[in-house]
């Protein structure tokens, strides 16, 4: 098994999902507002919470890397998950990001994904990362472009359209030309 590491910031640990963050993670994946932006921007029961909880904790073991979750310093209160994906099917490696309602617009994805961009440069050596922002979501589009994402086209993805941010590691310049 993958030892997955425990990142920090100012204000946030990022650590591994574990089962007992169930109870607060099926509490987010059943609220509309939180789900509206992902997958089919349906609700989960908690059946498929749980499967969404295993699928991420099964991403660390098949790719190396995966989702985190994300909790207060200060507290230890779970208040969403953010991460690295790159299941069968995606583009390319997507950092995401999502946060219980009370812990949005307090800066808290913008801290994770800065701290997430440095491990996916100087752990994992990307050269690359994407975040795939369902079209009408401005608060994401704005925490993409906080963190220095490029809108590079829009696509199509399993029926949806989405802006996608593409992130390039800062001491290098690999843009557009190196995957053109």
């Amino acid at each position: 098994m993958i030892d997955i590491p425990i990142l920090a910031t100012e204000r946030l640990r990022l650590t591994a999902l574990a089962e007992r963050h169930f109870n607060d993670y099926a509490v987010m994946l059943a609220d509309p507002d939180s789900t509206r932006w992902i997958g089919d921007g349906q609700p989960l029961d908690r059946t498929n919470a749980w499967r969404s909880l295993a699928m991420l904790i099964g991403h660390w073991q098949l790719r190396g890397y995966g989702m985190w979750a994300l909790e207060l310093k200060a507290t230890g209160e779970f208040i969403g998950r953010a991460g690295l994906l790159h299941p069968e099917g995606w583009p390319d490696v997507e950092m995401g990001w999502m946060l219980k309602p009370e812990h949005r617009h307090h800066g808290y994805a913008t801290e994770a994904g800065l701290t997430i961009l440095d491990y996916a440069w100087n752990q994992l050596h990307l050269q690359r990362v994407i975040s795939l922002v369902r079209v009408g979501n401005e608060a994401s589009d704005r925490v993409a472009e906080r963190l220095g994402g490029e809108h590079i086209e829009d696509i199509d993805f399993f029926g949806s359209d989405n802006h996608v941010f593409a992130y390039y590691p800062p001491h290098r310049d690999f843009r557009r030309h190196a995957f053109a």
